[in-house]
């Protein structure tokens, strides 16, 4: 069951798939695409950015494109996968309200459980997403996205339920829209005052509305420089000071010292933990 779209005008790719998608992902690398993995009936394991993680049945994990992924083991998997082009989370977040949430909440991969309610919600869903994909005329594209777009409410909806993110909209929307700055900034700007400006907020006033949140809005912005740091150590071979250049530092002893509070280890220590892990000998 692996059928896909596309549309040459616009580059646009839309992927309904099985595990047999996830193949091509024998090492890891960037999943380059949306992708939202379910796996059905049985436990799948699979790696995001260096971390070994079991999924459960009926869990759906999200990926965005710029994650390094590798598929272990699994089967009766549901896979859907699009590029920007078919559906753009940033034009259209106003009418989805997924990122921040969904998307680029966090700097590890969101996860929705489903209840046996949802999950028929969803399943009834997939058939239509398999019968549009058959039906070839002039609104086919407008028809899929609108049913990608019911998938990513539905999905956002239920990931803000069990994250208890429903209550305080305001609050809400303020962590979704730092998260998405810090996202497009973090290379940059690793203080909290430019993002308070962004947001029209004091740095105390936006740390404030993070209290209900495990984490402060500066650790948020620490969490995705190493994350960033340790994705360049891990699947390139660029020194620390190359890598502390491209995540805004311009002396690699910055970017080590903070790198060594978040992991208890130096950038050349974790190099070298992977090159003894990969050979064995760790």
């Amino acid at each position: 069951m692996n059928k896909e779209f596309n549309e040459f005008s616009t580059g646009a790719v839309l992927k309904v798939a099985d595990q047999e998608v996830l193949l091509s992902y024998s090492n890891s690398k960037p999943i380059e695409y949306y992708t939202f993995i379910w796996p059905q009936s049985e436990n799948i394991i699979i790696e995001i950015d260096g971390i070994i993680t079991t999924i459960p049945a009926d869990h759906i994990v999200v990926l965005t494109p710029n994650q390094y992924f590798s598929f272990k083991e699994g089967s009766d998997i549901i896979v859907y996968q699009f590029n920007r082009e078919f559906y753009c989370i940033k034009d259209h977040d106003k009418e989805v309200s997924c990122m921040g949430v969904l998307f680029y909440g966090t700097n590890s991969p969101s996860i929705v459980v489903l209840s046996p309610k949802e999950k028929d919600k969803l399943h009834t869903l997939h058939k239509v997403f398999l019968e549009e994909l058959q039906t070839v005329d002039t609104i086919q594209a407008e028809m899929l996205r609108m049913l990608m777009a019911r998938f990513i409410i539905t999905t956002t909806r239920l990931i803000k339920q069990q994250n208890d993110l429903d209550q305080k909209q305001e609050q809400v929307d303020l962590m979704r829209n730092f998260n998405i700055l810090v996202e497009w900034h973090f290379r940059q700007e690793h203080g909290v005052g430019f993002y308070a400006e962004k947001l029209h907020r004091s740095p105390k006033t936006l740390s404030n509305n993070f209290a209900k949140f495990d984490k402060t809005p500066l650790q948020i912005i620490h969490d995705r420089i190493i994350l960033e740091a340790k994705r360049l150590l891990v699947y390139t071979d660029k020194s620390t000071k190359e890598i502390a250049y491209e995540v805004g530092f311009e002396d690699a002893s910055h970017l080590s010292r903070m790198f060594k509070r978040h992991t208890s280890i130096s950038p050349s220590e974790f190099k070298k933990k992977l090159k003894l892990e990969a050979a064995g000998k760790y």
